[in-house]
């Protein structure tokens, strides 16, 4: 082959000895390359642009890169971003991950707990539904009764069977409109906070018709996706004696909001909001801050 190439170059123009050696050692290298067994050649991964299925029978973070990691790189003190970085390749489908573990896990902490219903009644569900939410629950003429740090809490209300449930404390919990089917069977429910609730809507506030007979105090304040409309609903609570509207960020006029909240229930306090707030200046002061500065 080397001969051959002498002598083809030679015809075509001359080219020096030294020239031919590089040019055949290039020849060659490319031709070996080119035809690498399969076995040695490096194969190149696909990009996959979506997350693969999870195995169902790993819990949590931990499970899941210990299921789907090769051997040899399981390492026990794996860092949550190596495992990111290994099961995702866009934003996209990250995003798209957390949100579907997030309404999961929302949709199984708001399951209804049927078995304990039919055993012990509707309060005794009611309470247990909002203990295991990290809330309180208070049953006529008892004391409060609350869960630890660590979540448990004792099961001697289960002998209340009787006995309703008159207050019940859920601030901060992520109790949502399926949810509110423990607290509504709770027909003699006095005092209801929902202080801070993520999952507390508009839709959630028009649910509380069946409570118009017995609910007295009511508190939504710092709920973030409250606005107008859903205050608007409580027009049927008319033996609301206090309700809490402070800090809500989806009522844009707080001011005028108490203004209507107070004429559609004449009998209620309402808190948390300033008549004043939110409200355009006077005539006066808005004069007083357009006017021109007088010439010197």
């Amino acid at each position: 082959m080397r001969r051959c190439l002498g002598q083809h170059f030679k015809v075509r123009s001359p080219v020096r000895t030294d020239s031919l050696s590089r040019i055949f050692f290039l020849l060659k290298s490319n031709f070996n390359s080119a035809h690498k067994s399969p076995a040695t050649a490096p194969l190149a991964e696909p990009l996959h642009l979506v997350t693969p299925v999870w195995n169902r029978g790993t819990r949590g973070t931990r499970g899941l890169s210990r299921a789907v990691a090769p051997e040899g790189s399981q390492k026990k003190g794996r860092s949550l971003l190596q495992f990111l970085a290994d099961r995702f390749y866009d934003v996209q489908a990250l995003r798209e991950y957390l949100l579907r573990k997030q309404v999961l896990k929302v949709h199984q902490k708001n399951r209804p707990f049927t078995y304990i219903r039919e055993r012990f009644g509707p309060h005794a569900a009611g309470a247990y539904f909002i203990l295991k939410q990290g809330g309180a629950v208070k049953f006529q003429g008892k004391e409060w009764i609350r869960s630890d740090a660590r979540g448990h809490f004792s099961l001697d209300f289960l002998k209340f069977q009787a006995v309703p449930v008159e207050a019940v404390d859920a601030s901060g919990c992520a109790i949502n409109y399926q949810g509110l089917d423990s607290v509504l069977a709770l027909k003699e429910l006095q005092s209801l906070w929902l202080q801070r609730c993520p999952h507390v809507d508009d839709w959630c506030l028009g649910r509380l018709h069946p409570l118009a007979n017995s609910l007295q105090e009511l508190s939504l304040a710092g709920c973030p996706r409250i606005s107008e409309r859903g205050l608007a609903s409580l027009h049927h609570l008319q033996n609301l004696r206090r309700l809490d509207i402070s800090d809500l960020p989806a009522v844009s006029n707080p001011g005028l909001t108490r203004i209507l909240v107070e004429e559609m229930l004449p009998s209620c306090q309402v808190l948390g909001a300033d008549w004043a707030q939110g409200l355009p200046s006077g005539p006066e002061e808005q004069s007083r801050d357009t006017a021109s500065p007088l010439p010197a």
